[in-house]
């Protein structure tokens, strides 16, 4: 399920501008389409974060890569 091949893809899309030419010369439907997308990947990234938290934070993930990195040393 993690493919970052693909969430390359999607940042490219946006990063390129070709996001925003397909909604400057979309129809009105294409543009709710684009506008629902949008929300759709802010609502991911909020959730993204808070399971980021969650894990690094609450799961002691911050304190095993510390004490990796005291390993290291």
């Amino acid at each position: 399920m993690i493919d970052l091949e693909y969430l390359n893809k999607i940042e490219e899309f946006i990063a390129s501008g070709d996001l925003k030419f397909e909604f400057d010369n979309g129809t009105e439907e294409k543009r709710y389409e684009i506008l629902d997308f949008l929300e759709k990947l802010m609502d991911l990234g909020e959730l993204a974060d808070e399971n980021a938290t969650k894990l690094i934070f609450k799961e002691g993930m911050l304190d095993q890569m510390a004490g990796m990195a005291d390993q290291k040393k």
